[in-house]
Order: C-alpha cells, then structure tokens, then sequence
C-alpha cells in the first residue's frame, strides 16, 4: 500500500536535489495542497519556497520541477502552472491507497504515530457560581475538538478545564450567598440559585457600593489560606458548580485530563511573583506591582499584584504557565478564549517574553467570535434572551433535542431508538454550526438553517453517515479487502476518492492553525461527493464485482465520515 503524499513528496525531494538544494532544506518547504481547481490537477506544489532556495524565479522553478518528475506506477503526470506544479495520480493507484489505508486505519485516516509534540489545551473553563451559558458553548466545543484534532495527528495532549473560581468576581458570589443564601434551595437548582443571587449582588451594590469592600475582604480572607468561613463557602460553591457543570459537559461529549481551575495555583503565585521580581521587570505603580510593555507595542502595563496584596487573573495565569512548563514541557499551549481578551493574552505572553523565559514561544491565544440570534426585528446581536439574561446552555440543547423530534415523528415515526437520535441529531446540530466556519468569525445561531437536513449542516453529513449504514445493512453481504475488488470499476469515483485524499491536509491544516472548520468543511465535501456518485451508481442489486468494489468505497465513506465527526465531538449515527 503506498502513500500517494510521500512517494510523490521523494520524487520531488530527488528532484529538488538535482538542482543542488540540499534535502534537509527542501524538506519543510514541500507541502502539496489540493488544487484550487481539481480539473487541473489532484494535488498541487507552490513553489515559491523551493525557489528562494534554488535561487530561481517560481515559475521557472515549477517548470524545471514538472519535467523532472515523470510518469511511474503512481504518478501519472506533472503540469506547471506559473509558479505551480500540479500532479495526477493514476486512478488504481489512488483507489488502492486511499481505501486501502482507510480500511487498516492507517495514518492520516487512522490516528498518526507519536509526533513529539506536546499540546496542552485551555478550554470551557466556565466561572464557579455561574450557569454555564451559550457564550461557554464555544470555547468548549472549539477545545474539544481540537484535543480530539491533535491526538489524531500524534501529538500528546492535556485538555485543560482552568476554572474561574477564585477573585473578585467569586468573592461578590460568596458575598451574595452569605448575606442573602439558602443552601436547601442551592441543592435543589445550583446555577439557577447562584445566578439570581449574583444578580441580585449587581442590583443591590447600586444602592449600597460598600459591597465591594466587603466583597474584597472576603477575597483577602480566602487568599490568606486559613480554615475560615470564607474557604468553606468556596468549596460548597465549587463544588455545587462542578456537579451542574458536568451535564453539558456530557451531552456535549466533552472530558477534560485535567480540572485544576484557579484556585490550584494559589500556593504557586508567590513563586511566579518571585520569579518575574528575580528577572528585573517588574515595577511599582501607584502601589500596584507591574510589568510594562510598551516596547513591545502593548501600551497598558501588565498588572500583577494590586495594592492591597491579591493577586489577579495575569498572576494566576503567569503561574499556571509555569506549571504547566515544569509538568508537562509543552511545546504549545493553546488558550481557547473569545477575542476579546486579545489584550490579556498579549500581555501574558509579553511579560514572558520580557522575562526571556523561552515558555512564552510556546503561548498561543486561540480567539473567538461571539454567538448571535436574530431579534425581532430581523438584526443580529448577541446572544440573549427575550430579558436580556444569559441563556443556560441545556436549555438550548433540550430545545434542539425536541425540535428534532418533532422531525422524526413527521418523517420517520417508526425510527429505533428515536429518543437517542433526537439528542445525537439536535446536540450535533448545534456544535456543527458553531465549528462550521473560521472561528474567529461570530456564529449566526438560527434554529431554521441548522436543523436543515440539507446544506452546510450537522443533520445532513450525519445522514449520509446512516443512509451509507442502510446501504451496507441492505447490500447483505460482507465488506470486501480492497485487494479483493477489481479497481478499474472505481474509475468513475475519483471525486469521491480525491476528496477522501484531501483529509489528511484538512486535519494537518486545523491542528497547525488551530481551526477545526478545516475538518467540518471536509466531512462536508464527502458527503455532498458521496451523495452525489450514489445518485447514478447503485450498490444493492448490482452484479457481485460491481457490487464488492461500491460497498468498499461506501464502507470507506461511511467510516472517514464518522471520523471526521468524532474529531469534531459529533456522533455518527447509523439510523436516522
């Protein structure tokens, strides 16, 4: 079985060398892509790298390159377009590699072997006290997914659920309880209970701002370590707010390696404070202890201390930093959090990189859009509900469940198990339209288009998934190996064999860019090809080596599909 990537990345690497670039240097400048436009090639080569490094103009380059890589078993032609080089592989051979290596597992369809890299992923990471809201949604399901991206490309991962639950905004929660709360009616609906009392928290200390003060004594209280009322009311709250927290995370097929949240770095902020005084950058303003970063373009100083002694969000992230270094000895750390806090994240990594502490290369701030929902008046904002209140994230998820059943009892009321589909169905929909497009762009959250089971859709790659199970049910026979089928009778499937191809440049593309889309768009693709070919070309009912060789590319569909969906953290479903 041959790797159609890496025969033709050695021939190129050959001939690269006999223009005398050395190997070792050529290595990372040959990354085949496909094509903008298949019908000029399956896949293509910029050469403008390779180039610089020959010393020629691209064109030229891509010229001499094209001539140099002839036909052989697997490469059928080379074409230079401009600056591209643009191959074809013959069509057995693309069929025997691609559904040969999909149907052992093998790499990039399989998961990869052990790349050496080491990723840990910050995400979700909700407030303590705090209903776990449609705004979380996005970073839990953009982390997950890429924990689940980076495992499958061989990299060691630790997804991380940094919890907010220390600071001031936790010290106004526990203000709140203490002079207002009832623990049976915190047992009986946690989030709920502690969202109306952090309301009411914001409503009263219109009228009385002394709640600040008092707010900020119950802080230094905490930080101070001793066994007090305040450190119980902590771990009461956090540990009501863990419990409410793991529904969503379940539905939502979301695990964490690790919870630390934090308050596990609060015996660690001495040491990190130690740390940045050791290195000379930090200074006194106005009693606070800062970092300055102007010559780095950042014009706002980094605050780490305030000037009655706490700590803030930097310190505990500067300490986690370090952590982590010591630890794990990540070689990226990804921070799954909203671009607004852009800021926050140049001065993390700033601080670090002023302190030359060779851990700030590996920080990496991974930004979001916001979620929007139309008003009444057709516009979109941020999502809300009819008060204006956050809007619990189950909520959401029950309401696309029901909305799925619905559909199910007008268009299949005889569906197995139609209950579990409603919830793999309606939970889906809702993660796929939050990672179908480039993250950084906001999510149009519309109950119409994303239940659709046609178009851009978690309902409609979920359905080729089960109309490809039905076919497999019906066809009554075994799968065959693909050393088995004649695949000359596949030569009418290159659409689909090519976009199967195109997988691992769509993983390898969202671990490297942080961007799961790469992977929607391509389980997208699939099924939109795989639709398209079983319009004109039956499996059931075919003659048995007409029939052998489809049930292998639909078998091979079925099971890409459903990996591309589960690095996404969306279940394949078998029957819809």
């Amino acid at each position: 079985m041959t790797d159609l990537h890496a025969h033709l990345r050695s021939r190129l690497l050959d001939a690269i060398a006999g223009l005398g670039v050395e190997r070792t240097a050529a290595e990372s400048c040959v990354r085949l892509e496909p094509p903008k436009n298949r019908d000029h090639g399956d896949v293509a080569l910029p050469a403008f790298q390779v180039a610089k490094l020959a010393g020629k103009a691209p064109p030229a380059l891509a010229a001499e390159l094209a001539s140099r890589v002839t036909a052989d078993d697997v490469v059928e032609s080379a074409t230079a377009a401009g600056p591209f080089v643009n191959f074809r592989f013959r069509r057995t051979a693309l069929a025997r590699a691609v559904l040969g290596a999909i149907q052992s597992g093998a790499a990039p369809y399989g998961k990869a072997a052990p790349n050496g890299q080491v990723v840990c992923i910050d995400f979700s990471s909700p407030n303590i006290a705090k209903p776990f809201h449609i705004g979380h949604m996005r970073s839990t399901t953009i982390g997950n997914a890429l924990c689940r991206i980076h495992r499958h490309v061989g990299a060691t991962v630790h997804g991380i659920n940094h919890l907010g639950d220390w600071g001031m905004p936790f010290a106004k929660m526990m203000t709140a309880y203490m002079r207002w709360g009832n623990e049976q009616e915190l047992h009986a609906q946690p989030m709920r209970y502690m969202f109306e009392l952090y309301k009411r928290y914001g409503r009263e200390v219109k009228e009385n701002p002394g709640l600040d003060a008092e707010a900020a004594k119950h802080f230094q209280a905490l930080e101070s370590g001793a066994d007090n009322v305040e450190r119980r009311m902590w771990q009461l709250l956090r540990d009501e707010s863990l419990k409410a927290f793991q529904g969503p995370y379940t539905r939502l097929g979301v695990t964490f390696d690790h919870i630390t949240g934090e308050s596990f770095f609060e015996d660690k902020m001495a040491g990190a404070m130690q740390r940045v005084t050791a290195s000379g950058v930090l200074e006194q303003s106005e009693g606070a202890s800062v970092v300055w970063l102007k010559e780095l373009g950042i014009k706002e100083p980094c605050i780490l201390q305030k000037s009655d002694g706490t700590t803030l969000y930097h310190t505990r992230d500067l300490a986690a930093a370090f952590y982590r270094e010591t630890t794990f000895h990540p070689t990226r750390i990804l921070y799954v959090v909203g671009a607004e806090q852009k800021l926050h994240f140049d001065q993390l990594k700033g601080v670090l990189t002023k302190m030359k502490e060779p851990i700030a290369a590996a920080v990496e701030h991974v930004p979001f859009g916001l979620v929007l929902s139309k008003t009444d008046d057709g516009k979109w904002e941020k999502f809300a509900s009819r008060s204006g209140n956050a809007v619990f994230l189950d909520e959401i998820l029950d309401e696309a469940v029901a909305k799925v059943r619905g559909v199910i009892r007008e268009k299949n009321p005889d569906l197995l198990g139609a209950d579990q589909v409603a919830e793999q169905v309606g939970v889906s929909a809702i993660v796929f339209n939050d990672l179908k497009n480039s993250r950084i762009k906001d999510v149009k959250f519309d109950w119409d288009s994303m239940l659709q089971f046609e178009g851009e859709t978690g309902p409609y790659v979920q359905y080729a998934c089960a109309r490809l199970s039905s076919i497999l049910r019906k066809a009554e026979a075994p799968v065959p190996a693909v050393a088995a089928i004649d695949l000359e009778l596949l030569a009418d499937a290159e659409r689909v064999l090519l976009t199967m191809m195109d997988f691992g440049t769509a993983v390898q593309k969202a671990a490297e860019q942080s961007e799961p889309s790469h992977v929607t768009g391509h389980t997208i693709a699939l099924a939109g090809e795989i639709h398209s070919y079983l319009r004109e070309h039956y499996v059931v009912g075919q003659e048995p080596r007409i029939r052998d060789a489809r049930l292998v590319l639909v078998d091979a569909a079925r099971s890409l599909l459903a990996t591309g969906l589960g690095l996404l953290g969306i279940t394949a479903p078998d029957r819809m």
